[in-house]
């Protein structure tokens, strides 16, 4: 648990800092929209002669984030949608692979308390994934490469609700606390079905499909959960987006906090021509006892609207 806490607060390092430098504009009614676009490619070719080694392959991914904020007066209302897919084929290889796969919707609707910048709040989250996973493995007869479907949509499915509290200094820097959260995990019964007693046992003493158990869909959760977003401006025209989710579960093994960082890092080089890296870390005791680790680099097209 110490660990767990220890690098909490390093992930959450970067919005304290935001915290002591943003000054932001005085809030203004009525709506706030803005996205951005992005699409990245490259490629590689070797013909047969090529002695330098190498193999052809291409890769492309895309992402979009979309943001619609509304106030009026005391009342503030933030929604945010992140949808994020990459795909990257090598020619030795049977099958077109995924690099990135990300679809999430996160909406707080907050009164203000008094002239602060606290608000009551209530948030509510929702995260899945385009298409299906899988796992390769090469057939032992044949050599050929094969796969077997591990995850598809809404397999995880997760979605989190609660009333909390919101400190909102500005669109680009918020941080919300529900103390009182409904989780919930959704699953395909594909992957939980088990009409043999003794499999289903075992199953869920391995801990089941992301903690659902044999012969369910889904996982009910009741805990407290934090969010923050801070973006800020490294330099001109170089953007740093710091997203964080932590998630404690009062019923089963509260200590195991799960966390879900993302930094994205965003260098405009002109209109249309951007370089974007993204780094996220995820620990969730449910799916992988460890840190899932996920790192993008590429120049590609960017339209911000």
């Amino acid at each position: 648990m110490k660990n767990l806490f220890f690098i909490s607060v390093l992930f959450a390092f970067p919005f304290l800092a935001v915290a002591q430098d943003e000054e932001p504009e005085p809030p203004k009614d009525g709506w706030t929209k803005s996205g951005n676009a992005t699409l990245l490619f490259n490629q590689a070719a070797f013909n047969a002669e090529w002695t330098g080694g190498g193999t052809s392959n291409y890769a492309a991914n895309g992402a979009l984030t979309y943001d619609a904020n509304y106030r009026k007066g005391k009342l503030t209302w933030d929604n945010r949608l992140i949808a994020e897919y990459g795909i990257t084929k090598t020619k030795d290889q049977e099958f077109t692979r995924k690099t990135n796969d990300r679809l999430e919707l996160n909406s707080i609707v907050g009164r203000q308390i008094k002239e602060t910048n606290w608000f009551y709040s209530w948030f509510m989250n929702f995260k899945t994934q385009f298409s299906n996973g899988y796992e390769y493995a090469e057939d032992e007869l044949t050599g050929e490469e094969t796969r077997t479907v591990t995850t598809k949509f809404l397999s995880p499915g997760y979605f989190q609700t609660g009333p909390g509290f919101l400190w909102k200094k500005s669109d680009n820097l918020k941080v919300n606390l529900s103390p009182a959260t409904i989780r919930l995990i959704f699953v395909d019964d594909s992957f939980t079905t088990f009409p043999d007693p003794e499999a289903a046992a075992a199953f869920n003493e391995a801990g089941g499909y992301f903690g659902v158990e044999a012969n369910e869909t889904v996982r009910y959760e009741f805990g407290a959960s934090l969010n923050g977003y801070a973006k800020f401006d490294i330099m001109k025209n170089v953007t740093a987006e710091n997203i964080l989710t932590l998630y404690s579960n009062y019923i089963e093994d509260p200590q195991n906090i799960d966390v879900d960082y993302t930094l994205n890092l965003l260098l405009k080089v002109n209109e249309w021509i951007t370089t974007n890296f993204t780094f996220q870390a995820i620990y969730d005791d449910n799916a992988v006892k460890g840190f899932q680790i996920r790192e993008t680099l590429g120049i590609g097209v960017g339209y911000k609207f």
